[in-house]
């Protein structure tokens, strides 16, 4: 009769925790993490109109059956109206957050102290090449993980850098970087040696737009400071004082060609905008950049700059120097896709990186005409005297950044 007993309180006891409300388990959890990812999706769609230009990283993800969002952003509203859509949509997760850039940097600036830094995607080398800096460039620093950076270059795009390409800076060191005299490098590549003499060992591969400070002369030779301390020289007639550059470079038609065919022939390079290597849009890029003008990093966000010229009855009202787009078409089912850019150099012709740097013709009668090219064309923009926000001048990429 005990038994019996015993047996029938056990079982009552098993169906009262059984109505009762369970905690909740990893499996539960798991539910909740595609309405985190749809919350972040829908905040990054209301805030932020670049993630090239604009951090916004955010993830949900487990930890020991607990929902933790983790990730940053540069914007604290977006921030603050993610974490208050969670709460109202009574989504219990762990705030593991921040804003960038980080509070723990000691130094929030770097300057590019080698020849081209690799920017890439995620902070590894196997990661996708998204952009490239020359040295004497400053950036902002937003982060650091392990030995790598995220920065931001001149034009807004943030990306990860290995740490040996930098040095960080401080106000005062920025500052002083900023306003020491400099000298530019103007030929295509070459190598600074440890004495005024070129049969002396090297110090690094230099290549067009790199940066130094003007240490003064040495016979035929000028001596340069890199930023992180090191000193070489480099023979005069390949670098100009940078303030003079500045003042007497001109954007002109004749100057934009000429720029643009000095790189013909340079491989394709995706993520290149140096003379180690350029993608299309790091072409245009470069091609501006050694006329004074900084323009924005990829062919979807040039396209926004500048003024548009009609080109719906064929090439006649273009002018040297208008940047061409190329991409697919919209549709009723999808937008516009900007793909490929180049720049027409008249003659119905344009120059482009497309598996190297190379000229190509409109006119069907020509030898070197594109077909593949002429049948995605898009639409073309005047970027020559024609300053929108997105255009730059070049002065600024040896300038810190303010907020």
């Amino acid at each position: 009769m005990k038994n019996y007993v015993s047996k029938i309180a056990v079982l009552c006891l098993a169906v009262l925790m059984a109505c009762q409300t369970t905690p909740k388990t990893i499996s539960d959890n798991s539910s909740l993490v595609p309405k985190i990812k749809q919350a972040i999706a829908d905040i990054q769609k209301e805030y932020i109109k670049d993630k090239r230009t604009t951090r916004f990283e955010f993830e949900a993800k487990l930890e020991n059956g607990k929902v933790v969002l983790t990730g940053d952003t540069e914007v604290e509203a977006a921030r603050k109206s993610l974490l208050e859509k969670l709460k109202s949509q009574h989504i219990d997760f762990e705030d593991k957050t921040e804003l960038t850039p980080s509070q723990n940097l000691e130094k929030k600036y770097g300057i590019i102290r080698v020849s081209v830094a690799n920017l890439r995607s995620a902070p590894r080398h196997s990661a996708e090449l998204a952009t490239q800096s020359t040295l004497g460039t400053i950036v902002k620093i937003y982060k650091k993980q392990n030995a790598w950076y995220l920065i931001q270059t001149p034009d807004r795009y943030l990306a990860w850098v290995d740490g040996g390409a930098i040095q960080e800076a401080d106000n005062e060191q920025v500052m002083d970087w900023q306003n020491a005299p400099k000298l530019l490098y103007t030929q295509a590549t070459g190598f600074s040696f440890a004495s005024p003499d070129a049969n002396t060992q090297s110090v690094s591969d230099v290549v067009w737009g790199n940066v130094f400070k003007d240490l003064g002369t040495e016979k035929d030779f000028q001596k340069i400071g890199y930023p992180d301390g090191r000193e070489a020289f480099l023979p005069k007639n390949q670098v100009q004082k940078l303030e003079n550059w500045t003042k007497e470079t001109q954007l002109t038609q004749q100057n934009l060609v000429l720029c643009a065919k000095k790189m013909m022939g340079l491989p394709y390079l995706w993520g290149g905008t140096s003379f180690k290597g350029v993608d299309c849009s790091g072409f245009t890029k470069t091609v501006y950049m050694m006329n004074g003008w900084i323009i924005p990093r990829d062919a979807s966000q040039q396209i926004h700059e500048g003024e548009e010229i009609d080109s719906s009855k064929g090439f006649e009202k273009l002018e040297i120097g208008d940047l061409l787009f190329f991409g697919e078409k919209a549709t009723e089912n999808k937008p516009e896709k900007v793909i490929h850019v180049g720049m027409w150099i008249d003659n119905n012709e344009f120059i482009h990186s497309s598996n190297f740097v190379r000229i190509g013709s409109m006119d069907e009668k020509a030898g070197n005409f594109d077909a593949y090219e002429r049948n995605r064309f898009l639409r073309a923009k005047r970027f020559l005297n024609k300053k929108t926000a997105g255009i730059l001048p070049a002065y600024q990429a040896f300038e810190a950044q303010k907020n």
